[in-house]
C-alpha cells in the first residue's frame, strides 16, 4: 500500500524531465551541447564524444562529474556552456501549477543542474513563484545524486526533514538514497532516457506515470480546493 501523506511538509521535485515531460526533448539540447564541450576538449568525434558522455553519466551520476575526475574540467565553465539553451520548447502548465499549488507545505527542487537554470525552467513553466528554495549541484559541492553525499547536503541546505518529506524523480535510481533516509519517495515513471536503470521497488512509494494525473489523485485531507 502507499504511504500515507498527511504528515508530508516538504515536497521536493526534481527538475529537469519531471517537471516538464520528456517528449518536449529539452535535454535533447543539452546533450547536444554536453557531446560538443567534449569533442572540443578531447578532440575526438561525435560517436567516440557521446561514448563518453553516457558512460560518464552512468558510472558518475552526471557527465560533469565524470570530466571533473578525469578530466579536470572547470564544473562552472561546464554548467554555463551545456545550459545556455533556448526554452521555448516547454511553456506554462495551468494543470500542472494547480496540482502544486494544491500541496500543502513548501515545495522545493533538487537537481544536478545549477540554481540559474533551474530558475529559468520553472519561469517557463509558469510556476517559479511556487517554489521556496533549490538545491542545485552547486549546493551538493558538485556532487551529483545518486550520490548520498549529495542528499546529506540536500537536507542541511533546505532545512528538511527527511521524515516528513516527499522526493519526485524520474530517475529511479535516485530515488535509493532518499529512501535510506525515510523520505517518502515518487517514482515518475515517464519514459526518460535510463529512467528504469537500477530501478529497486521496494524504494518507490508511489510509482506514476503522469505528474499532473497523480497530483490530480491525491486526497486533499487539508481542506485545499
Amino acid at each position: 500500500m502507499p504511504t500515507p501523506l498527511d504528515h508530508i511538509d516538504c515536497w521536493i521535485f526534481d527538475l529537469d524531465n519531471t517537471l516538464y515531460p520528456p517528449a518536449a526533448a529539452l535535454f535533447d539540447l543539452i546533450d547536444d551541447r554536453m557531446g560538443a564541450f567534449i569533442m572540443r576538449l578531447l578532440n575526438i568525434d561525435a560517436i567516440e564524444a557521446r561514448r563518453v558522455q553516457k558512460q560518464y553519466f552512468h558510472d558518475h551520476g552526471t557527465t560533469m562529474a565524470g570530466l571533473m575526475r578525469h578530466h579536470g574540467v572547470d564544473p562552472e565553465h561546464f554548467l554555463l556552456d551545456v545550459h545556455d539553451i533556448a526554452l521555448d520548447r516547454i511553456g506554462p502548465d495551468d494543470r500542472l501549477r494547480a496540482g502544486l499549488t494544491r500541496l500543502p507545505g513548501r515545495k522545493l527542487i533538487f537537481t544536478n543542474a545549477d540554481a540559474d537554470y533551474a530558475a529559468r525552467v520553472l519561469d517557463a513553466r509558469g510556476i517559479a513563484d511556487l517554489f521556496d528554495g533549490i538545491c542545485d549541484i552547486r549546493a551538493t559541492r558538485y556532487i551529483p545524486k545518486p550520490e548520498p553525499d549529495a542528499y546529506a547536503a540536500m537536507v542541511t541546505h533546505l532545512g528538511i526533514d527527511p521524515a516528513k518529506s516527499l522526493f519526485v524523480e524520474d530517475m529511479a535510481r535516485n530515488l535509493t538514497p532518499a529512501k535510506a533516509l525515510g523520505m517518502t519517495t515518487v517514482w515518475l515513471d515517464n519514459g526518460s532516457e535510463s529512467g528504469h536503470r537500477d530501478h529497486l521497488p521496494d524504494h518507490v512509494d508511489y510509482h506514476v506515470n503522469d505528474i499532473s494525473d497523480w497530483l490530480d489523485s491525491l486526497p486533499t485531507p487539508w481542506g485545499i480546493s
